[in-house]
């Protein structure tokens, strides 16, 4: 009888382990590129409004420099009291609702024009998207000189042609002769906003419901209207984040005169001819406040989009 031995048993030779980086370190690692990005937004963007902040406390007239000293709030009490400066905020309400809603209205129906297919389709899509990339100053400069003029503007041309009145569009209507050209610049953006809302529709729930005798109408108002909700919305949120700041159209056309001067003319007024600097940056913060209120809700229908859109696939 043979006496079987077995050989010890050995640990393994500990495995080589590499030391990792920890999770913070790794998180720096991935945001350190972005780290002057960042910087250089906030020397540009951030600085400025916390000077323009501390100023709006001062009552600061650049033509005494030596006479400034701390108001506290009384500069925006002076805004929020003015009449004048009333005024303007009122204009630059109407302003803006009439550009968005005039721009949505058209902007939804070029899109839909352009969700269906015929020759030449990619050609107008361009011709359609042009007056959204012309400089805002040179949009305002060919509304003001091309259209508008009562000498040698196409407008009256065409009335001189047809035998009819020589009006002076910029003198007898000039807030609406400052909304026609925003509508005409921002018409675009709102046109492809929706126009990628149509894209993105069920199509075989619209086919199904042809099948069962919808007719296009009802299809529009049950199935299409409720699925570009959120996309009219952000073209309004937008539309209104940018006009709100309109400055380019109101300077050029009628240049603040006859009722037409909205909100960003008065700072502008303000700051550089009456050179009121509190005054002016106290107009200016609460510009930005209200922009930021908008966009506020705009990032929020943006992230719900998302949110739909990756529920979705």
């Amino acid at each position: 009888m043979t006496a079987t031995t077995t050989a010890p048993l050995t640990a393994p030779p500990p495995a080589h382990t590499e030391k990792r980086p920890s999770g913070r370190l790794r998180a720096w690692a991935t945001r350190a590129p972005l780290l002057p990005a960042l910087i250089f937004m906030i020397a540009v963007t951030q600085l400025p409004f916390v000077a323009t902040l501390v100023i709006s406390f001062f009552d600061w007239n650049s033509l005494y420099p030596d006479a400034r000293h701390f108001t506290g709030f009384a500069n925006y009490s002076e805004v929020l009291t003015d009449a004048a400066l009333r005024k303007s905020v009122w204009t630059t309400i109407l302003l803006t609702v009439a550009v968005v809603l005039a721009s949505l209205v058209l902007g939804l129906r070029l899109a839909l024009l352009l969700d269906r297919k015929f020759r030449g389709r990619g050609l107008v899509r361009t011709l359609l998207i042009a007056p959204f990339l012309v400089v805002p100053v040179a949009a305002a400069l060919l509304w003001k000189h091309v259209l508008y003029n009562p000498e040698y503007g196409l407008l009256n041309g065409l009335l001189h042609y047809v035998g009819g009145p020589q009006p002076d569009w910029i003198s007898n209507t000039p807030l609406l002769a400052v909304e026609a050209s925003l509508v005409w610049q921002w018409t675009p953006f709102m046109m492809l906003i929706l126009l990628a809302g149509l894209q993105s529709r069920d199509h075989q729930q619209i086919e199904a419901a042809r099948v069962d005798g919808a007719s296009d109408w009802q299809i529009f108002r049950h199935l299409t209207l409720p699925h570009l909700r959120r996309y009219l919305e952000l073209g309004a949120l937008l539309g209104s984040i940018y006009i709100v700041q309109n400055f380019d159209a109101v300077f050029t056309i009628t240049s603040g005169g006859l009722g037409s001067a909205n909100l960003p003319y008065t700072v502008y007024q303000s700051f550089y001819q009456a050179h009121e600097n509190g005054l002016a940056s106290a107009a200016g913060v609460l510009v930005v406040i209200g922009s930021i209120i908008i966009a506020t809700f705009a990032l929020r229908v943006v992230s719900s989009l998302f949110r739909e859109e990756a529920s979705r696939a």
